[in-house]
């Protein structure tokens, strides 16, 4: 399994200067590549590709020797970039995503991150070494923490983020076997309740969302308005938008803290080995009847909640060797886990309350389809029947389904 570790760089006043003449060779190269593209699409030319940009690296160099400075994978991974962001782009496109927008040109200000892949750096006695070739050095060498030891390393990038420099380094971790216990818990994912569990035992958990970015929101709102009242790039307005981008990034690493404690804590004291999350469609939950509702995107997709929670929980638990598996979770909020009957429920509704009897937390009765459809879909009988005979002895009147139909209740 392939993981990335996060390490702060200081560089000196000279490396630092290396650092953003590279980077901007990089941004060229990208606008340049751009510009190609654009130009080759106005006029109908096909064959425009990276492949083709990437074999003309080469005469580029040789007509304009100052781009010899930057190693030649970072330069191929730049042109990949951008084929990737197009590629991106025209995924959505297709799909009939309006929000689908082009790649756009890098700006100066920006620091463009550079990816040695495969080669062009050294880890060794506690320094990264990577290789450029400006002013007839052949390295740029900075110290890493003791603590950080990587057995095979495929990946170095580096970037800068809040006028700090870091190295992403990305590695191979070694994960154990999965070994499947007969034991599953299924998760629902919410805004108000990050996780709402079950597991086969019948048994609930739910756990709330501690959103710090309500905390900061009023706070941001208010120095933005003060700063946007200021002549832009003013002594006044650049201490103010420092002071913005510095509440932005303590949101956002208390929301990034609080997810990396949360998932930790559920691989580790969940006795199952199979974690199961519903399918998301992040960019349609931010919807309400297609229509963007400002309050409800900016929980799900501002804040990182729901997605980079899944990601978190999915790394985590391979490491010691168990699983997270997702299954659509299409209705399982609507649907009573009893009967399967189909409510209309506004989301302000956290309650269903079904004609069979059945009355229970939206999001618990969400967690049980998640389960039951998991279970069904994948043949587990033997572990759907003791999952419901474990809800039935908690009171929850659900009925007995056998195979076949378990198999036609779920998949409808």
């Amino acid at each position: 399994m392939k993981l990335t570790q996060q390490i702060r760089i200081k560089p000196t006043k000279q490396q630092e200067d290396i650092l953003w003449k590279l980077s901007e060779k990089c941004r060229l190269i990208y606008n340049f590549a751009l510009t190609e593209r654009i130009y080759c699409w106005d006029l109908g030319i096909k064959g425009i590709n990276y492949y083709s940009q990437q074999n003309n690296l080469p005469k580029l160099k040789k007509k304009y020797p100052d781009y010899k400075i930057v190693y030649s994978k970072v330069l191929q991974y730049i042109l990949r970039t951008l084929d990737a962001d197009y590629k991106s782009f025209f995924a959505l496109w297709k799909k009939g995503d309006k929000d689908a927008k082009p790649p756009k040109y890098k700006g100066k200000e920006h620091f463009t991150t550079m990816v040695y892949n495969q080669s062009g750096f050294k880890v060794k006695d506690g320094k990264i070494r990577l290789t450029q070739y400006y002013d007839k050095q052949q390295h740029l060498e900075f110290d890493i923490p003791e603590k950080f030891k990587f057995d095979k390393i495929y990946q170095i990038s580096v970037y800068q983020k809040d006028n700090n420099f870091y190295i992403s380094v990305t590695y191979e971790k070694q994960e154990k076997e999965f070994v499947d216990n007969g034991l599953y818990q299924a998760i629902d994912l919410g805004i108000t309740n990050i996780i709402t569990a079950v597991n086969s035992r019948g048994k609930f958990l739910q756990i709330k969302n501690k959103r710090p970015d309500k905390y900061w929101l009023p706070k941001i709102k208010k120095i933005q308005s003060r700063r946007d009242h200021c002549k832009k790039k003013s002594r006044k307005w650049n201490k103010l938008n420092k002071n913005m981008n510095k509440m932005k990034r303590k949101s956002a690493n208390q929301i990034r803290d609080f997810q990396h404690k949360l998932s930790r804590k559920i691989v580790d004291n969940t006795k199952a080995n199979t974690i199961i999350v519903g399918d998301l469609a992040v960019k349609k939950m931010g919807r309400k009847g297609g229509v963007k509702k400002r309050g409800l995107n900016r929980a799900i997709q501002n804040t990182g909640t729901l997605g980079r929670f899944v990601r978190f929980l999915t790394y985590k638990a391979k490491i010691v060797g168990k699983r997270v598996k997702e299954t659509s979770e299409y209705k399982t909020s609507k649907e009573c886990c009893c009967c399967g009957k189909e409510w209309e429920m506004d989301l302000s509704i956290r309650t269903m309350k079904c004609d069979c009897g059945n009355e229970m937390d939206r999001d618990e009765n969400s967690s049980v389809n998640i389960m039951t459809r998991f279970l069904s879909r994948n043949g587990l009988w033997t572990a759907l029947s003791e999952f419901q005979a474990n809800l039935r002895q908690t009171g929850i009147p659900i009925q007995v389904l056998h195979s076949q139909e378990a198999s036609s209740f779920r998949v409808r």
